[in-house]
Formats: C-alpha cells, structure tokens, sequence
C-alpha cells in the first residue's frame, strides 16, 4: 500500500463486506482491537477509522506490535452482535 490512510481503508472495507455477508453494519461491531506497527500512526489511522462509525462508537483498545503477517502496518479484529 501506498500510505497508512489507503491501508486502513482496506482494512476498514474489508471489514464492511464481511459484515455485509453477515447482513450486518458497522453499527453492529460492540468492540474492536486495533494493531499498529507503530503507534505514530495513530492519528492518521483514526480518523480513517472513524469515518466507517456513524454513532455509539464501539469499545476499542489499539496496540503496537513488534511485527504484523506479511509486514503490514495495521489490522483491525472486531466483535459485532446480531441484536443490538
């Protein structure tokens, strides 16, 4: 990828279309876990992040890790719940 934005928008989009095969939304995800190579990236992968909530932001926790698979900067894992 060119830069974490366009990184984290296929992530994020990855993650929409998982839920959509579900017939879920974002609106569903009660938690996730955010992976960051290095947390410098913070800002930057946040506001991408945030830009896919519309409302009643979901409980997060963000860590930067050593290493992620295949030398990526960011992986995003989620919980989301059918009756909400």
């Amino acid at each position: 990828m060119d830069n974490i934005q366009s990184e984290t928008t296929q992530v994020m989009e990855n993650i929409k279309a998982i839920l959509e095969e579900a017939q879920l939304s974002f609106g569903h995800v009660v938690k996730t876990t955010i992976f960051l190579s290095d947390m410098q990236l913070f800002a930057q992968v946040n506001e991408v992040y945030g830009s896919y909530f519309s409302a009643d932001f979901p409980a997060r926790e963000t860590v930067a890790v050593k290493t992620l698979p295949r030398n990526v900067n960011v992986e995003i894992s989620i919980t989301a719940v059918v009756n909400l």
